[in-house]
C-alpha cells in the first residue's frame, strides 16, 4: 500500500484524509477478472528467467502431481499421496485456510511485541504449555497470550510446529524446481562466462513472479512469516537469530518436500537453507509484482502507464539486461536533446506508452503457444 500526502493541483489537501492506493490493484484486478492471461503472463516470465524442462513446468502448472527426487537415486521419483491424508485438527495438521491464518496470526502478533528474546525460535518451551496452547487454537478461541501463561518460547515453537504439520510446505511441492533454479540463478561476466556471484536482482524478479502463483491463503502466511523473521533478524543483536540461524529453522517447513530428510536433500541441503535466508533478508521486496506485470495490467484496462518507486526503478533498471530485452520487447524512447528532464531520468522511467501497448499484443500474440512449447520440449 502506498500512501499519498501530496497537494492536489487545486491547492492544500489540509482537512482531507490522505489517499491510499495499492501498486498492484490493476494486477489483481487481471487476476481475478482475466485469470488466464494472468497466469500466461506470470508464466511467460518465469520462463524467460529460469528453464523449467517440460516435466518440471508441469509440475509447476498442477498438470502433474507433485514428485521430488529422492537423495538416494535422482533418477527416481517419489510421489506424495499422503496429501490426500483427513484432516487432523481445526488449524494444525489440516490443509491451509484463511480460518487457520486467523488463529495462527495470534501466534504471530504476540511473537512480533516479543523479538527480543534471546534464542528466540531456537530454544524449546514448554511441551505441556504448548499443548495446551495448541488445543486452545484448534477449538478456535481467541487466547488472551499477554496474560503469562505462556513464554515467547512456547508459542515461537507452535508456529514451527503449525508449519511442520501442514500437509506441504509453505511454497508447495509444485514450486519446489523453481526454487532451486532460481538458487542458482548468478551474474555473468564481460566476457559472457557464469559466474559464482548470485543475480540478487533478477532472483528477487523471479521470487516475484513464482510468489503470484502461490495459492492465495499460502501467499497471505508467507507474507505473514518473512515480516516476522525479517524483523527477527533485525534484532539479531539481542536474540541471536540471524536471517541465516532463522533459515536453519524454518528451511524445513517452508521449503523442504515433505518426509524427506537432510539425507535425502543432501545435494540441495546448503541451497536450500541459502535460499531460505534470502527470503528473510529481501522480503520487503517480494510481495510486489514486477514493475513491467504493472504497466502491463495498467495498460490492459486503462492505457495509461503507471507510476514508479524508486525500488521498482532501482530493480528494473538492474534487471534490463540486452537479453531480456529480447525477451520482453519493451523500447526505450530516444533522447533527443539533453534537456535537464532526459538527463534526470534513469533508462527504467524512459518506458513508452507505446511500448507498453507493444508489450500488450506480443503477450496476447505469443503466449497461448508458451505450454504446448513447454509440452513439445519434454518429448524431443
Amino acid at each position: 500500500m502506498v500512501i499519498n500526502h501530496e497537494e492536489s493541483p487545486g491547492g492544500s489537501r489540509a482537512g482531507r484524509p490522505p489517499v491510499i492506493f495499492n501498486p498492484d490493484f490493476f494486477v489483481e484486478k487481471l487476476r481475478h477478472e482475466s485469470p488466464d492471461v494472468f497466469l500466461e503472463l506470470v508464466l511467460s516470465n518465469i520462463t524467460r528467467l529460469i528453464d523449467l524442462p517440460g516435466t518440471e513446468f508441469s509440475q509447476l502448472l498442477g498438470e502433474e502431481g507433485p514428485k521430488t527426487p529422492t537423495g538416494g537415486n535422482g533418477g527416481f521419483f517419489r510421489s506424495f499421496n499422503f496429501l490426500k491424508r483427513k484432516d487432523k485438527g481445526v488449524v494444525f495438521g489440516t490443509p491451509l485456510t484463511e480460518s487457520c491464518i486467523a488463529q495462527i496470526y495470534q501466534l504471530i502478533e504476540y511473537l512480533s511485541k516479543n523479538l527480543h528474546v534471546e534464542g528466540l525460535f531456537r530454544v524449546p518451551g514448554n511441551s505441556v504449555r504448548q499443548q495446551a496452547l495448541k488445543e486452545l487454537l484448534n477449538s478456535g478461541a481467541d487466547v488472551d497470550l499477554a496474560s503469562g501463561d505462556f513464554h515467547p518460547n512456547d508459542v515461537a515453537t507452535l508456529l514451527k510446529t503449525f508449519l511442520g504439520e501442514l500437509p506441504e510446505p509453505l511454497l508447495t511441492h509444485r514450486h519446489f524446481h523453481a526454487h532451486l533454479k532460481i538458487a542458482d540463478m548468478t551474474l555473468f561476466d564481460e566476457q559472457g562466462n557464469k559466474t559464482a556471484i548470485p543475480n540478487k536482482e533478477r532472483q528477487i524478479e523471479a521470487l516475484q513472479l513464482l510468489f503470484l502463483l502461490l495459492p492465495q491463503a499460502n501467499r497471505s502466511l508467507l507474507k505473514l512469516l518473512l515480516d516476522l523473521l525479517y524483523h527477527t533478524a533485525k534484532q539479531q543483536d539481542k536474540n541471536k537469530m540471524s536471517a541465516f540461524n532463522l533459515a536453519l529453522m524454518f528451511a524445513p517447513h517452508v521449503l523442504w518436500p515433505r518426509h524427506m530428510t537432510a539425507g535425502d536433500l543432501k545435494d540441495n541441503l546448503k541451497k536450500l537453507n541459502n535460499s531460505m535466508a534470502f527470503l528473510i533478508k529481501h522480503s520487503q521486496k517480494l510481495f510486489r509484482a514486477p514493475v513491467y506485470l504493472r504497466e502491463y495490467a495498467r495498460v490492459h484496462f486503462t492505457g495509461t502507464k503507471a507510476l514508479h518507486t524508486k525500488d521498482d526503478l532501482e530493480l528494473l533498471a538492474a534487471s534490463s539486461s540486452p537479453a531480456q530485452r529480447t525477451a520482453l520487447p519493451l523500447k526505450r524512447t530516444a533522447v533527443l536533446g539533453p534537456s535537464s528532464q532526459d538527463q534526470c531520468q534513469s533508462p527504467a522511467q524512459q518506458y513508452t506508452e507505446e511500448a507498453l501497448k507493444e508489450l500488450f499484443r506480443h503477450v496476447h500474440h505469443n503466449m497461448p503457444g508458451l505450454r504446448l512449447r513447454k509440452r513439445n520440449s519434454s518429448d524431443s
